[in-house]
């Protein structure tokens, strides 16, 4: 592994840290500026996008701290318990929204129940990566074995964890599709509408990060074989580029002015999916030979970043003569806090798996 200095390590765990405290403040602030359906569903929203930003610093602390050599059997425990504590109770909140809607269910309560739900099915899927993650060690020590070498350490997961590990992104991502899905299909008012495009974009993310854990997973079992190289990257850049193409034809359509909200917040999704992209691409490039950019790699989740806080400012600007994209303006925002908490995680990864050289 390549050598972190202690000053880095700060600053890795650092980052989502305050992305977490940016997507809470504001989130906060929106959440009590009025009375509105927007600022209902706005301010909760972003203010539980930082729960993802929870989980991640949860991923970087796990593997930050085994660069680092601090890494402890209470480490182990802590950082994963954590992050599943955040999901459960960020899932459970949304449930408790959506739950005691009234009857008519395009109220503020049906959406951002359902929205922060899902957003407790992805602080899952992290909270699993930094499962996973408790035995990053392992990977760059199997990826310096020959090529045909596939024996599985001693100290790797067994194969029941490893099985659980896998299964658990899958089961959260299969329960995404399944209520967006659900509310595709009888999308008959505002409120469905919304829910239904806006949960598959985060289908699109619990989905992409199968790619992730999976990668992780079977690398620490050094069982990663070369197809996969094509497999789990390929895969997030379906999910993304769905994602994104869905929300540029929404708001082509835009038949009616509902439209505008789930069309911004899909192109924001699936700018995120990009950027777990960095995580998944990076582990596919580095494993067994050498990638000469790999220090180049962390440039993606800034990319996407600047470019949903970009597309936030346009919106931004748009909603002093169309509420109907108040809702997405801010939530874009805080996608941005979780694209930019990507760039810690793809760096850690960089600078514990790669070599340039």
């Amino acid at each position: 592994m390549n050598a972190v200095s202690y000053a880095e390590s700060v600053v890795f765990r650092a980052i989502p840290l305050v992305m977490m405290s940016v997507c809470i403040g504001f989130g906060l602030y929106v959440w009590h500026a009025g009375e509105t359906s927007g600022n209902f569903v706005a301010g909760r929203v972003v203010t539980f996008l930082g729960a993802i930003c929870l989980c991640l610093f949860c991923t970087a602390a796990t593997i930050i701290r085994q660069l680092i050599h601090r890494f402890t059997a209470l480490d182990r425990v802590v950082y994963p318990t954590l992050g599943y504590l955040v999901a459960a109770g960020t899932a459970a909140y949304g449930i408790s929204l959506f739950a005691g809607a009234s009857s008519v269910d395009d109220t503020p309560e049906y959406v951002a129940g359902h929205v922060v739900f899902g957003l407790g099915l992805i602080s899952g899927c992290v909270a699993t990566v930094a499962t996973a993650s408790t035995k990053f060690s392992l990977i760059p020590q199997n990826s310096d074995l020959d090529a045909g070498d596939h024996h599985e350490p001693a100290e790797a997961f067994s194969r029941g964890a490893a099985l659980a590990l896998a299964a658990v992104p899958v089961v959260l991502a299969v329960v995404a599709w399944a209520v967006a899905i659900a509310n595709l299909a009888g999308s008959t008012n505002q409120g469905r509408f919304t829910v239904g495009h806006v949960v598959t974009g985060l289908a699109c993310i619990c989905t992409s990060l199968i790619g992730l854990v999976l990668s992780i997973v079977r690398q620490v079992q050094n069982s990663y074989v070369a197809r996969e190289r094509v497999i789990w990257p390929g895969l997030v850049i379906a999910l993304g580029t769905l994602s994104l193409l869905w929300g540029v034809v929404l708001l082509a359509l835009e038949t009616e002015p509902y439209f505008l909200t789930p069309g911004f917040v899909m192109i924001g999704l699936g700018l995120v999916c990009y950027s777990i992209l960095s995580k998944v691409g990076l582990l596919a490039l580095v494993w067994r030979r050498t990638f000469g950019l790999a220090n180049r790699v962390p440039l993606i989740p800034v990319l996407t970043a600047l470019t949903c806080l970009f597309l936030a400012a346009f919106v931004f600007q748009a909603a002093v003569d169309d509420t109907n994209v108040f809702i997405a303006a801010r939530v874009l925002v805080g996608l941005g806090a979780i694209a930019f908490s990507l760039y810690s995680i793809v760096s850690i990864l960089e600078s514990g798996t790669s070599s340039s050289e």
